[in-house]
């Protein structure tokens, strides 16, 4: 599972010119779902997001997280995170999950982040979306739940567990 957060001020999805979710302060979090990815991957990426220390305290340093700070969370599908531009131009999206169970993990990450006591708001899955935001920082993040430079946890590869 993939998930690219932004730090955010305010943003916005318009499905078809309608607002379909909208936030204040907080984290748009743009989630894709890969193929070995399932309700345990979901649980500990929404823990993860809720904890995230990248709001600033007092002193300025980003130390306080959603739970800390009161802020939203506004989660819209992309599968496009798992573009693979290894042979060419176009990217391809194999590496995505396909989209009945791909719309399950969303539901169920979504779930499991509103779980955490974070007020959780959302796109429309598999619609074509228009994503507004005010990058607040600016500050972006790749969470990656698979190894790789981006992979949670301390290390690449190292699996993931909720903070104690």
């Amino acid at each position: 599972m993939r998930a690219l957060l932004q730090r955010v001020s305010r943003a916005a999805v318009r499905v078809d010119g309608g607002v379909e979710g909208e936030i204040g302060p907080g984290l748009l979090v743009l989630l894709g779902v890969g193929h070995d990815d399932s309700e345990a991957t979901c649980r500990r990426l929404a823990s993860q997001v809720a904890r995230l220390r990248v709001f600033d305290d007092g002193d300025g340093k980003m130390n306080l997280s959603l739970l800390d700070t009161g802020g939203s969370a506004l989660v819209v599908s992309q599968f496009t995170l798992y573009a693979d531009t290894g042979r060419g131009l176009r990217p391809s999206f194999t590496g995505a999950c396909g989209p009945g169970r791909a719309r399950e993990l969303y539901e169920r990450f979504v779930a499991e982040l509103a779980e955490t006591s974070v007020p959780t708001r959302t796109g429309r899955f598999g619609a074509r979306m228009d994503v507004e935001l005010v990058n607040a920082g600016p500050v972006t993040i790749m969470l990656d739940t698979v190894g790789g430079p981006t992979a949670t946890g301390s290390a690449a590869g190292a699996t993931m567990e909720p903070p104690a």
